[in-house]
């Protein structure tokens, strides 16, 4: 039976993430395609609040716009144009695979609850996000996706828009494997007009296949935040005991291994791959924000409004 609207608001965004939210504001660096008056600087010249530059004038144009001072100095009619503000297109991507179900024992809680899953940090991270944008009138889309696409949701900015969302998030399970690489080229040529892409997953996929991904946002004059969701285990691999390792992507592969044998190459490979994202990230002016799932969810989020810049 689907949640109440209540009950998935009271769960996906609790007292402490409507309280932090209170106080933040995402303004997008770059100019965005819009349909509606907003915060955001659009491409398109107008005649709004922030001055763009001159052209010369037509018959027709509104003589209230002429620059009096540049005709005083070269006895010419110029109109002054500026540029628009609008609001943002913004499209949320949750990774649903299976290792997203992975639950670390100093992962975070909220509300005094049990430890959350990285699917879980991912769930409240999206209602947040999704919840501050649409209450700035920006139009919030949802992507959830693990080896495929699983639900697509086009941007939009009305108050209704938060509630299916988060009923969404709240229906979701992580489910299969992860394709990240190939998920995200199809998104990309999906969403339509530049935007914001926000992508909140532990990215389980090959390095180099992302960053390529990655930069298909880039090409279609998306702006780029990526969340890359980890837990303190995968990070710091603090396990002693020979033991069974299970997968959580295909069900039934299991290993068998002695941790002490592979700690050095594990944690090799794993700082390899987030500093490879990572350069990545900052040669195509994304943001990177690396979230151990050990840090609380408010926190996590004052951290990156407080470090971003405009």
């Amino acid at each position: 039976m689907p949640e109440s609207d209540s009950t998935t608001f009271s769960r996906l965004l609790p007292p402490e993430i409507i309280q932090m939210i209170g106080r933040l504001e995402f303004l997008a660096r770059s100019a965005k395609e819009g349909s509606i008056n907003g915060r955001h600087t659009s491409p398109h010249k107008g005649f709004s609040v922030e001055f763009a530059e001159h052209r010369q004038y037509v018959s027709g144009d509104d003589l209230r716009n002429l620059d009096w001072r540049v005709y005083g100095k070269s006895d010419r009619y110029y109109i002054k144009q500026f540029i628009e503000e609008t609001n943002m297109r913004v499209t949320i991507l949750v990774d649903a695979s299976g290792s997203m179900n992975y639950t670390g024992e100093a992962s975070a809680s909220l509300s005094g609850k049990e430890h959350l899953s990285k699917f879980d940090y991912a769930r409240y991270l999206a209602a947040a996000l999704s919840y501050l944008l649409i209450r700035q009138q920006d139009a919030v889309g949802l992507v959830t996706f693990d080896g495929e696409i699983r639900k697509y949701m086009r941007p939009a900015a009305k108050p209704s828009q938060v509630r299916a969302i988060l009923e969404e998030l709240s229906t979701t399970e992580p489910g299969r494997d992860t394709r990240c690489a190939d998920t995200f080229h199809e998104i990309a040529e999906r969403i339509p007009s530049r935007g914001l892409v926000i992508v909140i997953s532990d990215l389980f996929d090959d390095a180099e296949a992302i960053k390529n991904a990655l930069h298909h946002f880039r090409y279609k004059n998306h702006e780029l935040v990526v969340f890359h969701l980890m837990a303190e285990e995968e990070i710091t691999f603090p396990f002693e005991k020979f033991d069974d390792f299970k997968c959580l992507e295909v069900e039934g592969r299991r290993l068998n291994i002695d941790p002490s044998t592979i700690r050095a190459s594990y944690l090799d490979r794993v700082k390899a791959h987030l500093k490879s994202i990572e350069l990545a990230c900052g040669q195509m002016q994304a943001d990177y924000v690396p979230v151990n799932t050990k840090t609380p969810v408010p926190e996590a989020l004052f951290s990156y409004f407080s470090q971003r810049k405009t």
